[in-house]
């Protein structure tokens, strides 16, 4: 008996500075669990030698080149907005997308960075979202967890960015959205986290190839939690010493696990397995 060949799906991955991801260990492995061929490539700016502005001629090529989608990381989850032919409502919202799906000639971006976080905070927090979070960053991914934050709950989101423009118009994008809970554009970290039952880190400090700290340590309370959406390294300096001061504290491995899984189903049409995914991560990378 003839069986029908595996569906096969060439995906991509946008970004500068991307060389440590582990996004096609997790797409390629979850679609031979199911029986499908994916070949997973990474288009990072800085090894290609490309600049900012073939952002546009990339999306061109690989629409070409008959991708049939690609996740997009840092900094272009919003300069690549322009190049899209459509955007779906939490996209639009937020002004960021993170997938991009190709199809009958059309660009659909979609954002499952925000569903992605939402996921993780009620995986790894022992209470709900309530009263005064603080945020780190005002960029894409910053955007999406934002949003995730008032979906579920918080009252006040505090936003810092050394960029002040950024932040007021992300408080001026997501307000429509929430009127009944505050958006703040802080003039300081020490004015974002004080008083914070919790803390988000979404800026690019502390991920493999821009090594620091977003803030001073200093700052942190005895009874805060923070989590840092970067996922490599597996735990930056700031996860590190949090939990060192025994605050609930973790990475951003389950965000980037759920957010996959959700492009994955949007791209190949499969629906991806969120618990094996990560058990493969763990395999492959360890704890």
């Amino acid at each position: 008996m003839t069986t029908s060949a595996p569906h096969t799906f060439l995906v991509g991955l946008l970004g500068k500075g991307i060389g440590g991801s582990k996004a096609r260990h997790m797409h390629e492995r979850e679609a031979a669990s199911q029986g499908l061929q994916l070949v997973y490539r990474i288009l990072d700016f800085d090894t290609l030698g490309y600049a900012d502005d073939d952002l546009g001629k990339t999306v061109d090529m690989m629409e070409r080149m008959g991708f049939a989608g690609s996740n997009v990381t840092h900094p272009y989850k919003q300069a690549v907005i322009p190049f899209l032919t459509s955007l779906t409502p939490e996209a639009q919202a937020l002004g960021a997308v993170n997938t991009i799906r190709f199809v009958d000639g059309k660009r659909e971006g979609h954002n499952t960075d925000w569903s992605g976080f939402a996921a993780s905070l009620l995986e790894e927090l022992p209470s709900p979202i309530r009263g005064k979070i603080a945020q780190i960053g005002a960029g894409g991914a910053g955007s999406a967890t934002a949003f995730a934050l008032l979906k579920l709950g918080a009252d006040e989101v505090v936003i810092f960015d050394p960029e002040l423009a950024k932040t007021q118009a992300l408080a001026e994008r997501l307000a429509p959205h929430f009127p009944n809970q505050t958006i703040v554009a802080a003039s300081s970290p020490e004015h974002a986290i004080k008083a914070a039952q919790g803390i988000v880190q979404t800026s690019p400090i502390g991920m493999a190839g821009h090594e620091g700290l977003p803030f001073d340590l200093r700052l942190l309370g005895s009874d805060q939690w923070v989590t840092d959406i970067i996922y490599f390294p597996r735990n930056t300096q700031l996860v590190e010493h949090a939990k060192s001061q025994g605050l609930t504290a973790f990475g951003g491995l389950s965000m980037a696990i759920h957010q996959a899984a959700t492009a994955f189903d949007i791209i190949t049409g499969h629906p991806a397995d969120a618990k094996r995914m990560r058990a493969d991560f763990e395999v492959l990378f360890g704890s």
